[in-house]
């Protein structure tokens, strides 16, 4: 048992802060940046429209992960409290919506600019899968959504929190760090464009199913919302790629 004191804020300088959280934004975009301006020619875009993607990447992933944790996870607090809504300092992000506008964003860029959508977003997975790895590293530091209670050797007290509960969020970031592991292999051999990226979608999907057993959701039919809609990632996947890639997964 380990009783969690972690301090989230990396820096503060008056009434300015730098957590972990926001650090692992920063960091994934700039490493996404220095990405597409190595690749900037194959893509065929230029600095300016990597600049404009990745502002309507991030306004898209943050609209899109804000509107689906109020409306999908908590719409019955979040409409009788309609002013907490555009507070998302105080928390509140939802992986899946940050994936679908995110993806959204992008699409609409590339058939703007006339961009590769399957190019493009085998250039993102990589360092997604390893900077949502880092975020949910930093959703400890914030002792935020712990897991159920338990009697393990290594659960966590959490602020907050009664009893001793699984650190998933620790789960969920190695299930991740193995993700990124798994696309740098496949990344490493010959395939079509999209096919990186069709594996993101499944993996995570099927990461995600797997540690929301050990957090404390809601559960219809014996699954969390997270983990239905994980599914429906799982299965979109498989069937894109044995739609366009053939019919073996692997």
């Amino acid at each position: 048992m380990w009783t969690h004191n972690i301090n989230p804020t990396l820096l503060s300088l008056g009434p300015f802060e730098v957590r972990f959280y926001g650090l692992v934004f920063v960091l994934g975009f700039l490493t996404l940046y220095f990405i597409l301006k190595k690749k900037k020619e194959s893509l065929g875009i230029n600095n300016k429209q990597i600049d404009d993607f990745l502002f309507y990447a991030f306004i898209g992933m943050i609209v899109g992960a804000r509107v689906f944790h109020v409306f999908v996870w908590e719409p019955g607090y979040y409409l009788s409290h309609l002013g907490e809504i555009l507070k998302i300092w105080k928390g509140g992000l939802s992986v899946h919506g940050g994936l679908v506008g995110g993806v959204l964003a992008g699409y609409w860029f590339c058939r703007k600019h006339s961009v590769s959508i399957a190019k493009m977003a085998d250039l993102v997975v990589l360092p997604a899968a390893f900077f949502l790895a880092l975020g949910r590293i930093a959703n400890f530091i914030n002792g935020e959504l712990w897991g159920t209670v338990t009697n393990v050797n290594w659960c966590v007290v959490f602020p907050n929190a009664e009893g001793c509960r699984h650190p998933s969020q620790l789960y969920a970031a190695f299930t991740r760090f193995v993700i990124f592991g798994v696309l740098y292999v496949i990344d490493r051999k010959e395939h079509k464009d999209g096919y990186l990226a069709w594996w993101f979608v499944i993996l995570m999907g099927l990461g995600r199913i797997g540690v929301d057993f050990f957090r404390e959701n809601a559960r219809f039919l014996f699954l969390s919302m997270g983990q239905w809609l994980s599914v429906v990632m799982v299965v979109v996947g498989i069937w894109a790629l044995r739609k366009y890639y053939g019919k073996r997964v692997d």
